[in-house]
């Protein structure tokens, strides 16, 4: 067969972890989990809901740093109310992203907006972590922020569609500035649908469920499993269930080099994560204004 046109196989097929976040919110997790520390250069993916709550039920992260890494924040329902040590505010509302690099280091908040809080509603994100290559965890933070409306879907034929937040696929782009090469699609399958997404050849790649069922490559998926794809072919095959499926597919160029990583931080050596520690109690990472933070 030629490797250009070769459709990628599963290696692995891991179920989540069941945690908990910030302010106690609960968070359905693929990775890392004991199976699977990360997926170079992926950190970590995080569900949240989607989950009905009622008046005063909503819970967010209050103010915590972070360095070394990029965060993105995809808001599918409700909302999440940011700030930031650098003096960004804003909402990312449902169907946005906020993609924050914290590079050097920053302190922030992801809160529900008092509205959500006092209403109540369906409550549905994603948390992804995405690395940073020794050279760039010194960049200086940054934060990009796009609407849905900004963010490209491609409609298929049989009534699925791709949302393609970052990297490119089906001839568009998402509108993201990456540091380091992904891409980053929430596929809606229709039932039994098949959709071919690109894996290149050296990237790392995965199919997340995030409601209902799937098949990737032929293997069957559930409801918040993962599947992590072999590194022979550019491509994946990936197919709705009987009742379609909502699926991430995660691909990205690996760094390829040590990750140490403690809460918030993620660096190279123990000694860098003891340096942002220290940093962050000295307050060299800023803080948000009191009224932020209560």
């Amino acid at each position: 067969m030629n490797t250009s046109t070769a459709t990628r196989s599963v290696t692995v097929v891991l179920a989540p972890v069941h945690t908990f976040e910030g302010e106690g919110f609960p968070v359905r997790r693929p990775f890392p989990t004991p199976d699977l520390s990360f997926l170079d250069p992926f950190l970590m993916v995080d569900q949240v809901g989607p989950v009905p709550l009622a008046p005063g039920e909503a819970k967010g992260a209050p103010p915590h740093p972070h360095r070394g890494f990029e965060t993105i924040a995809y808001v599918l329902e409700g909302d999440i109310e940011y700030a930031d040590s650098q003096g960004h505010r804003g909402v990312v509302p449902p169907g946005a992203v906020q993609w924050l690099t914290a590079g050097s280091g920053i302190v922030h908040s992801a809160m529900p907006t008092d509205a959500f809080r006092a209403s109540g509603g369906r409550q549905h994100n994603l948390q992804i972590w995405v690395n940073l290559p020794a050279r760039l965890k010194g960049v200086p933070p940054r934060t990009q922020d796009h609407g849905a409306d900004a963010i490209p879907v491609v409609p298929l034929a049989d009534g699925s569609r791709l949302k393609v937040l970052a990297g490119r696929t089906h001839g568009v782009t998402g509108p993201f500035d990456t540091h380091v090469p992904v891409l980053v699609t929430h596929a809606t399958l229709a039932p039994e649908a098949t959709v071919r997404l690109p894996a290149p050849a050296g990237h790392n790649a995965a199919v997340y469920v995030l409601s209902g069922s799937a098949r990737a490559a032929g293997t069957a998926l559930g409801d918040g499993h993962l599947a992590v794809l072999d590194d022979a072919g550019d491509a994946v095959d990936v197919t709705g269930g009987p009742r379609g499926a909502d699926v991430l597919f995660l691909a990205g160029e690996p760094i390829g080099e040590p990750v140490v990583r403690s809460g918030p931080f993620v660096m190279n050596t123990r000694d860098e994560i003891a340096q942002a520690y220290a940093d962050y109690v000295a307050g060299r990472l800023g803080s948000l204004p009191a009224e932020t933070e209560s």
